[in-house]
């Protein structure tokens, strides 16, 4: 799977009404061949800023999740690999570069207070397309960033 069709699918699935977390984690994981549907579950309360409070944008923390898949551990015995902590931070920061405006926010990027309720069904009505988009730059950067890894 290439970063453009990584992009594709992550976008589609937001199309689809997943969570931003959610499209981007699913198609890092499948990317890895390790596309597990309850972890996409979980991903869920991701969106909209760590469960719809505006924090870190759910893109970012669902990358960081396939990543943490690359280099954590899931097990004692297993060893975590160091390199983790370059790619965690150089994800956040090309992130924000390139993706983010210069933010990792949710609420700075999008522009919008999750609590407002007339805010957010102002969001769905006209400004949804801007978290399709950045969900697909987001897995084009996640893509680009695996291939370097394996590279």
């Amino acid at each position: 799977m290439t970063p453009e069709e990584m992009k594709n699918e992550a976008m589609q699935m937001m199309r689809k009404r997943f969570h931003c977390s959610q499209a981007v984690a699913a198609v890092g994981m499948k990317r890895l061949n390790l596309l597990s549907n309850e972890l996409v579950k979980a991903m869920g309360a991701f969106g909209g800023g760590l469960g719809g409070n505006g924090e870190v944008c759910g893109a970012v923390v669902g990358g960081l999740a396939v990543i943490g898949l690359i280099f954590s551990r899931g097990r004692e015995e297993e060893l975590e690999d160091r390199r983790m902590w370059l790619y965690t931070r150089d994800f956040i920061r090309r992130f924000s570069q390139e993706v983010g405006e210069g933010q990792i926010l949710c609420r700075h990027i999008i522009g919008i207070d999750w609590n407002n309720r007339e805010e957010v069904k102002d969001f769905y009505r006209s400004k949804s397309q801007r978290c399709v988009d950045l969900v697909g730059k987001t897995a084009f950067l996640l893509g680009t960033m695996i291939d370097e890894i394996n590279a």
